[in-house]
């Protein structure tokens, strides 16, 4: 998707350019991107979301306020993936956790299948999380290692006493083979007989052995290698066409969540800065920190040019983030105006929405920081994410 022509005409410190819709706030931000796909319900709707942990210093005094999601909104489509992205501590795996009531959000709303999860308690909330699945980052801490692989996806069905015994058994062995493994060969072993691979497909059937609506993948990926992440990558799509699933896909590269997601929310300290279609805002990045993302993913074309500029600084403290942007600190386009105002989130193309005063779709403005180029960052601020990039493309070459 093309973004607006840009305006060469800077707007006033006070004013959004000519043509840009400004949106309220990031409430706003997530009911426009639903409705530009045809105003059909949504299946998760998430509202505001706050959540925020007291630091305690020694004898217990109150040492500051980690703020680590802050004022977050979005909407996830039945059958739909919602990327999200960003570096290490940004915020991404509390947002699910979050979502998850595990533990609550300090304030906002959450509202699944139009049920307000906040507001649920005791068995109430465990039948409304049968519905919502959590596949984990590292498959053999999510594994009971005591445990056999018949009893690890069994332990679900039990627990919300579906079928008899006889039943149970057959759906463990139904749900192997959706994954791919071999009751005969894999049902008797236990976590440490598996691979990396393995153990992930082991969890994946545990997590749709419910038959559930939505799966929040959090680094699911992050711990494999190329080839076994190529394959984990097909599987998910594959249940997503069989089984219907929508996916909450939660990763540190770009590269990767764009392959794999219809939509990708760049996050960063706590707030989304960029929410769009995943070609969109892969080719078309509109904020700052986004390009400096794509920047930082090294290029296998031949003679392509390297990323030489970096992002300024460490990311802030989410106990003290900056005032107004609080990528502003690091931004190479930041001005004045960006550490007094918030911004709010704006749509500069069908459905891709930006939270800058200064996108990428016009100059950088007068006084801005002159270290770096304009919005771009190195493989040195942001994590490496050759090896992510190539297993995408080897998912696709697979698929």
């Amino acid at each position: 998707m093309t973004p607006a022509p840009a305006d060469n005409t800077a707007p006033a410190d006070n004013q959004a350019p000519a043509g840009d819709t400004v949106l309220a706030d990031d409430t706003v931000l997530a009911e426009n991107a639903g409705a530009t796909r045809g105003g059909k319900k949504p299946l998760l709707s998430a509202r505001d979301l706050v959540q925020e942990f007291v630091v305690r210093e020694a004898g217990g005094a109150r040492g500051g306020v980690v703020q680590a999601v802050s004022g977050v909104s979005f909407d996830i489509m039945p059958g739909e993936t919602l990327g999200i992205v960003g570096e290490t501590g940004s915020g991404k795996s509390t947002l699910a956790r979050a979502v998850l009531q595990a533990p609550r959000p300090k304030s906002g709303s959450v509202v699944f299948r139009d049920q307000e999860l906040t507001r649920l308690r005791g068995s109430a909330l465990a039948a409304a999380r049968r519905n919502i699945q959590f596949v984990w980052q590292d498959p053999f801490g999510s594994l009971d290692p005591k445990w056999q692989v018949r009893s690890i996806i069994e332990e679900p069905l039990d627990a919300h006493r579906v079928g008899s015994r006889d039943a149970r058994r057959k759906r463990v062995d139904e749900l192997l083979d959706l994954v791919g493994l071999d009751p005969a060969r894999y049902a008797k072993r236990h976590p440490r007989e598996l691979s990396g691979g393995q153990a992930q497909r082991v969890a994946i059937a545990r997590a749709v052995a419910l038959e559930p609506s939505l799966l929040i993948c959090d680094e699911a990926v992050s711990s494999l290698d190329v080839l076994i992440q190529a394959q984990v990558l097909n599987l998910f799509e594959r249940l997503r066409r069989e089984l219907t699933l929508s996916y909450l896909f939660i990763a540190h590269d770009l590269a990767l969540v764009k392959q794999v997601s219809d939509r990708v929310a760049v996050m960063y300290l706590g707030k989304f800065c960029e929410v769009g279609p995943g070609e969109s805002v892969y080719k078309h990045p509109l904020h700052p920190y986004t390009k400096a993302l794509l920047d930082s993913i090294p290029s296998t074309e031949p003679g392509a040019a390297r990323a030489t500029a970096t992002l300024r600084g460490e990311p802030p403290s989410p106990i003290n983030p900056p005032s107004g942007c609080r990528f502003r600190t690091r931004c190479p386009r930041a001005a004045d105006r960006c550490a007094s105002e918030v911004p709010e989130p704006r749509e500069l193309a069908p459905g891709h929405l930006v939270a800058c005063h200064f996108p990428l779709t016009g100059p950088a403005p007068a006084g801005a920081a002159s270290t770096g180029s304009a919005g771009t960052g190195s493989a040195g601020t942001v994590p490496s994410q050759s090896a992510s990039s190539t297993a995408a493309r080897t998912a696709r070459a697979q698929g």
